[in-house]
């Protein structure tokens, strides 16, 4: 029999927030270094890879678009000597951005054969064989992969070489995805075993996808688990009601929502620095009750409204 997994073997860290000078997390740039030099920013990642992998965090989650995320992580696991991290990242958006903050456009998204093959590339150069899931970024129903066979099969060679391959999912349309993208098959097997889905007390639209995927084999990870911060800077009444109950602060209690998902395999994190990561971990220790499930539940938004006012979150 597998033994249970406590909590914490349950969680992520996500780079998303580290390896950039900007993003769209509320409450992070008050926690980042002043000034957000690529070195500024690589001494924060690696701190909060080291206080991750101090508390449990076996698994981290990078992505090419994270500016130089892949980069940081694969000098922290030189350093570091951990060959017990899991990894995960993504292909499909280029960081165009060039290190500035006040920028027009800070990544482009492309699913082509050849940018799979630039960046596939790119990032075994950066972490050699340490990739376990390798990821088509920000998949949706709409995307060219659905029809381009030399794309999946391009995949497909990458899966048979012995990397797991799975998708990340963003938008209202998140659970038509999910469904569309388990009926790929290329040489008479899934091309996908996994999924990285946004799933919160405010838009838990897909969960019943990623149920039944969960049930079918895939591993699921849950992405954007405080709202890209909302959750935790600017809360609901009553999740700030059930933290209060608990002792903690709100991230905990939307993070602990989460981790009660029984098909959550892996809980994302993404802290921008040690103390919200801290916080995040609180997480752990909170047990809700059926009053607390209940209140939550009732914070749900229609995925349309929701996915409206992410895109207008300011790059900062």
């Amino acid at each position: 029999m597998i033994p249970a997994q406590t909590p914490v073997e349950r969680l992520g860290l996500g780079l998303a927030a580290l390896g950039r000078p900007a993003y769209i997390n509320v409450g992070r740039p008050d926690v980042l270094p002043v000034q957000r030099t690529a070195q500024a920013m690589r001494e924060r990642t690696r701190s909060v890879l080291d206080a991750a992998y101090a508390n449990g965090i076996r698994w981290v989650d990078t992505a090419r678009s994270y500016g130089s995320a892949e980069q940081f992580l694969a000098d922290w696991l030189r350093e570091r000597g951990h060959g017990d991290v899991a990894v995960s990242s993504k292909w499909g958006y280029a960081y165009v951005a060039q290190w500035r903050i006040e920028t027009e456009v800070h990544e482009v998204k492309e699913h082509s054969l050849e940018r799979l093959r630039t960046q596939w590339a790119e990032t075994r150069t950066l972490l050699g064989d340490r990739v376990d899931l390798y990821q088509v970024h920000s998949l949706t129903s709409g995307s060219p992969l659905f029809e381009d066979m030399a794309l999946q099969h391009e995949l497909a060679r990458i899966r048979d070489s012995g990397v797991h391959l799975g998708f990340s999912t963003s938008g209202a349309a998140q659970a038509e995805t999910i469904e569309r993208a388990w009926e790929i098959e290329v040489g008479g097997r899934q091309l996908f075993s996994a999924v990285q889905s946004t799933w919160n007390s405010m838009e838990p639209s897909a969960g019943r996808a990623l149920t039944e995927v969960h049930t079918g084999g895939w591993r699921v990870l849950v992405k954007e688990t405080l709202a890209n911060g909302r959750l935790a800077v600017d809360p609901p009444r009553e999740l700030a009601e059930i933290a209060d109950r608990h002792g903690v602060s709100s991230d905990a209690v939307a993070i602990a929502h989460v981790l009660h998902q029984p098909w959550a395999d892996v809980v994302l994190l993404g802290p921008a620095s040690v103390e919200q990561l801290e916080a995040n971990l609180a997480a752990c220790r909170v047990e809700l009750t059926d009053r607390d499930l209940h209140a939550l539940e009732t914070l749900a938004r229609d995925a349309a409204t929701y996915w409206g006012e992410r895109a207008e979150l300011p790059w900062r």
